[in-house]
């Protein structure tokens, strides 16, 4: 009897655990998201449109029925970007899946030299490949230390961010420490 209770609230606690997370697939990316974290766990989007022409002028992010996400008031005063993780630009060939990109499912706290700098020059080449290879496949997995801070609003800060760039038979792998990365090249974070 003694063993049954045990494993029957190890069950408990992991489900609770776990159903905190949802999978969430929308026409611009596939994502799983925390919402005890309010930040996405993992994100797959595939880049296909290199040249859009559509303004992301006046979009602001939005949040999702039903999700508890990050809202505006964990980025106002503090060195966090509303980093998107499938990026903007890759999808502004329409202007619906530009307005996707613009959920708090696709954006995490990211520090703002990292957003502005190597993670954005990061996106360029993804887009540049895809105009010589026709498709590149991205997967991002957004890294949680134990001790990772939490913010006064409720959300977490992600440790660092890994992507992975899949280009036909090719591999490129990525690991981004989530700080103050001011100057240095996207080509600094490839993992060997």
């Amino acid at each position: 009897m003694k063993n049954f209770l045990i494993s029957l609230l190890t069950t408990t606690l992991c489900f609770n655990l776990y159903s905190q997370d949802v999978t969430i697939t929308n026409e611009v990316f596939e994502v799983l998201y925390s919402q005890e974290y309010e930040q996405p766990l993992n994100v797959k989007y595939s880049v296909t449109c290199t040249d859009g022409t559509f303004s992301r002028s006046g979009l602001d992010f939005f949040k999702v029925p039903n999700v508890n996400t990050s809202d505006n008031d964990d980025y106002r005063n503090n060195v966090w970007d509303k980093g998107h993780m499938a990026p903007a630009a890759a999808f502004s060939c329409e202007e619906k899946t530009l307005k996707q990109t613009f959920s708090y499912l696709n954006c995490s706290l990211q520090h703002e030299t990292l957003n502005r700098g190597p993670w954005k020059s990061l996106e360029r080449l993804e887009r540049d490949l895809a105009v010589l290879y026709g498709k590149v496949d991205v997967e991002i997995i957004v890294i949680f230390d134990s001790d990772s801070e939490v913010l006064d609003s409720g959300a977490r800060i992600p440790t660092g961010f890994k992507k992975i760039i899949k280009v036909k038979n090719d591999t490129f792998e990525f690991y981004f420490e989530n700080k103050n990365v001011k100057g240095i090249s996207w080509s600094k974070f490839m993992i060997e």
